[in-house]
């Protein structure tokens, strides 16, 4: 049985195509393909849901990181915090802004371990970028009351984590500013790249709509040097069209974890991470760490369950930070983990009905447990 960590192909059915190209025809009569009606009424139907009062949509979750970064005049001579166990565009954004990054280690959660943060904090530092891993929330009651007696900015990493909470709060909803991915595999996605900042700063939105839009205050005057970053109205649209479906498609994945997290609790080789309860997870991956992990990997690739690792190197150890001064032994809990950790296909389309020959969730925790006999 073939497990997919890929889940497109049933999400975008020949049903659901249809229904989004009589959405894209309905655009293409208007002409309206850059910024325009689509994406404003996506960034205030975005704005709602994530509860925040300004969306500023994005070409991609990076470019909305690093439009963040830039709207707080962070830049060179800077430096901004973060975790060490996230994915390259974390660091990318905060690098292409022109700061430079620190990292802290991780928790047993595998997200920022706020216990660690002082210590990293130099006259330099300027803000804390804590990152929604996985689309697990961070600490962030502690992380802003950190930033606030040091008087930083907190920029959340919320890429993978629109349906995240902590403690009630949305994921995006904490910090100063925030960013969101649309990436095909985000909880969110669109045809394509897509992202937004978000913000309660009206000083900071303003600024952060002109510059996307080059710089520009109307068709003859810009305001200052911008960049072309908006988000497309196509992929606006796609994303409209998949807003609502959203939050039911996080429940489901919650439910699939919270029936791996009880079947993998039996096997002793594998080390389920905590769950906080006070914290809403989107679980735009599910890891867990496994003892011989790249043997089982093996053994469930081979067996067509596409299992993954995120990621294999932490960033202190990769050749592009060699600059940082980093070394083996710096962030230990980061190191074991990245030793460890598998992604299971975890995602809202996946069998899990119980019934024999048909269960895909069944049938990969019946794998693994044959794997460690």
């Amino acid at each position: 049985m073939k497990v997919p960590y890929n889940y497109l192909d049933r999400q975008f059915t020949d049903a659901e195509t249809d229904a989004i190209l009589e959405k894209l025809r309905a655009l293409v009569k208007t002409g309206e393909f850059t910024l325009g009606p689509a994406v404003l009424e996506f960034e205030r139907r975005l704005g709602e849901k994530v509860g925040v009062k300004h969306v500023i949509g994005t070409n991609c979750g990076t470019d909305a990181l690093i439009l963040a970064l830039k709207a707080f005049k962070i830049g060179a001579g800077d430096e901004v915090i973060t975790q060490v166990n996230t994915f390259y565009a974390t660091v990318g954004a905060i690098v292409a802004a022109g700061a430079t990054p620190r990292f802290v280690d991780v928790d047993e959660c595998y997200a920022m371990d706020e216990t660690k943060i002082e210590a990293a904090i130099t006259p330099r530092t300027k803000a804390l970028m804590p990152v929604y891993w996985r689309g697990f929330p961070p600490n962030m009651l502690q992380i802003m009351d950190i930033a606030s007696r040091h008087g930083l900015k907190v920029i959340e990493d919320a890429c993978p984590a629109l349906g995240a909470s902590c403690m009630g709060l949305s994921a995006g909803a904490w910090g100063h500013a925030a960013a969101f991915s649309f990436h095909p595999l985000k909880p969110l996605n669109v045809w394509g790249d897509g992202g937004a900042v978000v913000t309660n700063d009206d000083e900071i939105a303003a600024w952060l709509r002109t510059y996307r839009n080059h710089g520009m205050k109307n068709r003859d005057e810009i305001a200052f040097w911008g960049v072309n970053q908006r988000l497309q109205a196509v992929q606006a649209v796609v994303a409209l069209h998949e807003l609502d479906p959203q939050e039911a498609w996080v429940d489901r994945r919650i439910e699939i974890a919270n029936w791996l997290d009880h079947e993998l609790a039996y096997i002793s080789q594998i080390t389920v991470p905590p769950r906080p309860k006070n914290r809403r997870h989107s679980f735009q991956l599910y890891m867990v760490r496994a003892q011989n992990r790249d043997g089982l990997l093996k053994h469930l690739t081979d067996r067509g369950i596409e299992a993954k690792v995120h990621y294999p190197i932490p960033l202190h150890l990769q050749p592009a930070a060699k600059d940082l001064g980093y070394q083996v032994g710096d962030f230990p809990m980061a190191e074991a983990q990245a030793k460890e950790i598998i992604t299971l296909p975890g995602h809202q389309f996946l069998k899990m009905n119980g019934l024999p020959g048909e269960d895909e969730v069944e049938h990969m925790v019946w794998q693994i447990r044959r794997f460690y006999g």
